[in-house]
């Protein structure tokens, strides 16, 4: 049931559009692939605006290809199935994160790593199998390999979930594979933005102490009285610094701008290890000394494998983990970018694209 014979035409579709490196995006129309035999087609209900997002808006990575459809955290229903889907059927409520292909045959795709892999195709701004150029969920419908499809649980808002396909997996990833997901653990998480609100409530869901490092005083009574964070040290305060040293068996660092990382270092125990999940476009200052005396791991880790990504949206929704978002309308994602640009927001804008996207059929 749900399966349907291969569509020998591409199917159109109607997205929102950079068209150059100003970043304005405007409507778009273009093709989507026939839904092809392993491939999940679905109308796209919701999709997170990702701070990746602007970057490639604006080429500041140098890769941006235009014209740019933006989105990686895209959730909607699936319309359609190919002939050997089997995960999948018409009605189900899926999602599509960061990626949308990779090799299939090196030892990391072997090893439910397809984010490592070095042919990984990205969700938009890529060169796809065939050789078209991916568009991301800033548009009314996908077409994506089942094998990078996610089934989002019920119970879980599909808005709220959205971004935890992007910010989620990037935190959850490491507070697992760093063994950081203890209960009676305690872990650091610096910087209260998008990964990091996010990180903080994976982190008590799974039972470890969680204080939130942060330059903003005025974040405290967030952190605590609504995240659910047990302390909050301001990185400012060389009283509460000292105070916290040597307390925390691993920090996760989301921060994306230039900042240091002896401070940050001093908080770990022996043997603790420093995440970095944000991406600075400079790079860090590493002082070698304090990792010699306290055998201290700084280390980085990307999104997360798709076995890895289906089981962290079905923990999100057994512990009701979601995003602190501000949904939107499609003809509003200018002035979001704008307001994302200054960090006015909390946490993620997720646009509406279902009930404001005009569909194209």
């Amino acid at each position: 049931m749900g399966k349907i014979p291969e569509q020998q035409e591409p199917k159109k579709a109607l997205g929102w559009a950079a068209r150059d490196t100003s970043g304005v995006l405007s409507p778009f129309h273009f093709s989507r692939r026939a839904t092809g035999e392993r491939d999940v087609t679905f109308k796209v209900l919701y999709c997170g605006i990702c701070h990746s997002d602007l970057h490639m808006l604006k080429n500041e990575w140098g890769s941006s290809t235009y014209p740019l459809v933006p989105g990686h955290e895209i959730v909607g229903v699936v319309t359609e199935v190919g002939s050997k889907v089997e995960k999948f059927r018409v009605g189900d409520k899926v999602g599509v994160g960061c990626m949308v292909g990779s090799c299939h045959s090196c030892e990391n795709c072997a090893s439910n790593l397809e984010n490592y892999c070095r042919k990984m195709i990205l969700t938009y701004g890529a060169t796809y199998y065939d050789g078209t150029t991916t568009y991301g969920g800033y548009s009314d419908l996908m077409v994506a390999d089942e094998h990078f499809v996610i089934r989002i649980p019920d119970g879980i808002p599909l808005d709220a979930c959205a971004p935890l396909l992007c910010a989620g997996i990037t935190v959850y990833s490491p507070l697992r594979f760093y063994g950081l997901d203890k209960p009676g653990m305690h872990v650091g998480v610096v910087g209260l933005g998008g990964l990091g609100h996010v990180a903080v409530r994976f982190a008590k869901a799974m039972g470890v102490k969680v204080t939130v490092i942060s330059t903003s005083p005025s974040k405290k009574e967030e952190a605590i009285e609504n995240l659910g964070a047990d302390s909050f040290v301001v990185s400012r305060n060389q009283d509460e610094m000292q105070a916290a040293m040597s307390t925390m068996d691993g920090i996760i660092d989301t921060v994306s701008a230039p900042h240091p990382l002896l401070p940050l270092i001093s908080l770990l125990k022996t043997s603790g290890k420093l995440v970095l999940v944000g991406a600075p476009e400079k790079p860090l200052e590493l002082p070698v000394f304090p990792l010699l005396m306290g055998r201290k791991i700084v280390a980085g880790s990307c999104i997360g494998g798709m076995q890895e990504t289906q089981e962290m949206i079905d923990f999100a929704a057994k512990n009701k983990v979601t995003a602190e978002i501000e949904v939107i309308p499609i003809d509003y994602v200018n002035k979001a970018m704008e307001r994302l640009a200054k960090a006015e927001v909390r946490y993620r804008f997720v646009i509406d694209i279902g009930n404001t996207l005009k569909s194209s059929s």
